[in-house]
Order: structure tokens, then C-alpha cells, then sequence
């Protein structure tokens, strides 16, 4: 069974960084993303309509190529979260995290007892590579490589966050930056002093108990600022935007050169 190296990086006090997908799963996609140089990529379920069957051909091509697949799962449902780690996801995001029990049923889900309740399918699904290894190694393996991230997006899980943090096997809290400011009244207001608040404590409560802060910043000054901010999980961009500003960017020159041409 494959190793995690994110999970080890982040455990380690290091950063890793990756990117997230909405739309574009394509048979090509994680090569691309592995060859920009991606540790990582978090395939998105809860907004992007994204099926089980896609899911497993997008996991299965990062087979190979160094890059850990993982999923943001839509709901905290045991269903979500167990299934996405039989095929062979490496780590789980769930949304909308609010409280320390939250955090230890996501947790529970994906380990197996005595540990948790994650149901056995060895042998006859992607996530143990279909070997024929110990099922007790198997299973430390499982617990060892898989990334726990806890999304913190509402009032109430900021309120929580210190509590979610100190959950053992929780490994990141991630920051929800544009929910965080809609359940507090103050949508994409980035410099609103509620909002710059719940950052710093999200970051300092990661700090206080060993665990990585997670962001998806959309641009370099993002990315710059909130790496200074603490932040050593980050998935840059989404692929929608990256294609869509980059495809505006091209055409507004070309644009202008055919009007000085």
C-alpha cells in the first residue's frame, strides 16, 4: 500500500501544496496537475456534482505518479466518507465542521475498530491496492497514510475551532474563507475584523495542538499572504478559475494587439 507523503510533510512541521478540481476530470488531469509540480489534488464532491464512478477513475489515475489523491466529501456521512476511502482516496475533507464531536465521528469513520467503525473490504477494492499483504498491516498502513481535514466555515465551528483542533487524528483544520464570512454576515469582506479574527485563531489553534492550517488561496498575493499567515496546506486555485483567467488573459491581448495592429 502506497504511503501518504503529504500526511508525513505536515506531520513534520514541513508544507505541502496542491490544487483542487471542480470540473475538469479528464483522463489527463493528474498527470497535468502532477507535472506542474502538485503533491496533491482534492477532487471536489459537495458543489461539482461529481459521482463515485468518476471518482474512481480520477483516484486510480494518480496511481504511479507520486501525486496522493484526495476528496471533499459532501456531508459528514459515514457513507461519504468510507466509500471515498475504498477507492483509494489518501485523505478526506468535510465540510461544514462546527463541533469537537463532529470531528470525532469524521475521525471514527475512517479507522477501523477497535479504533473506529470503518467497515472491512480488503482485497476487493482499489484502496489496498488488491494485495494480498496481513490485514493487520493493512490496516496500520490505513490509519498511518490517511489524512484527516476538518473544513471550518461557520460562526459556530470558528467558535469550536480550538476543540476540533485538539481531536486526535484530526491533521488539518481548513479554513472555509467564503462561507466563514457568509454565516457572519459579511460576505468576502476580507478585511472585516470579525473575519481577519477567525483566521488567527484557526492558525494558532492548529499551532497549539500540532496540526496544519489549510487554504485555497485563488491568486499569488493570496497564496503569499496567507502562507506568511501560518498556513502550510495550501491547494492553489481551482481549475475552473485558473482556465478561465488565463483564457480572459490571453484574449484581452490578443484583443489589443489587433487594435494597434
Amino acid at each position: 500500500m502506497r504511503p501518504n507523503p503529504v500526511k508525513a510533510a505536515l506531520a513534520a512541521g514541513e508544507s505541502s501544496y496542491g490544487t483542487m478540481v471542480f470540473e475538469f476530470f479528464t483522463a489527463g488531469l493528474p498527470q497535468i496537475v502532477r507535472s506542474a509540480g502538485a503533491d496533491f489534488v482534492l477532487f471536489d464532491m459537495e458543489h461539482s456534482g461529481l459521482g463515485f464512478e468518476t471518482l474512481k477513475t480520477q483516484i486510480g489515475l494518480c496511481r504511479g505518479i507520486g501525486l496522493v489523491p484526495m476528496v471533499r466529501v459532501p456531508a459528514t456521512q459515514y457513507h461519504f466518507i468510507a466509500r471515498a476511502l475504498d477507492l483509494g482516496a489518501m485523505g478526506i475533507m468535510v465540510p461544514m465542521v462546527e463541533t469537537r464531536e463532529q470531528a470525532e465521528f469524521i475521525v471514527s469513520c475512517t479507522r477501523y475498530p477497535p479504533l473506529g467503525v470503518r467497515g472491512a473490504a480488503f482485497g476487493v477494492a482499489p484502496h489496498d491496492d488488491y494485495s494480498d499483504m496481513e490485514v493487520v498491516e493493512k490496516i496500520r498502513l490505513a490509519h498511518e497514510r490517511t489524512l484527516v481535514i476538518c473544513l471550518v466555515e461557520t460562526a459556530k465551528g470558528h467558535d469550536n475551532v480550538n476543540a476540533i483542533a485538539a481531536v486526535p487524528g484530526v491533521d488539518v483544520c481548513w479554513l472555509g474563507h467564503f462561507d466563514t464570512t457568509n454565516f457572519m454576515g459579511i460576505p468576502a469582506q476580507w478585511n472585516h475584523p470579525r473575519y481577519t479574527s477567525a483566521v488567527e485563531n484557526l492558525v494558532a489553534a492548529c499551532r497549539r495542538h500540532g496540526k496544519a492550517a489549510g487554504f485555497m488561496p485563488t491568486d499569488d498575493d493570496w497564496a503569499s499572504r496567507y502562507r506568511q499567515l501560518g498556513f502550510r496546506m495550501m491547494a492553489y486555485g481551482a481549475d475552473t478559475m485558473m482556465l478561465q483567467t488565463a483564457l480572459a488573459g490571453g484574449l484581452k491581448k490578443l484583443r489589443a494587439a489587433a487594435r494597434e495592429a
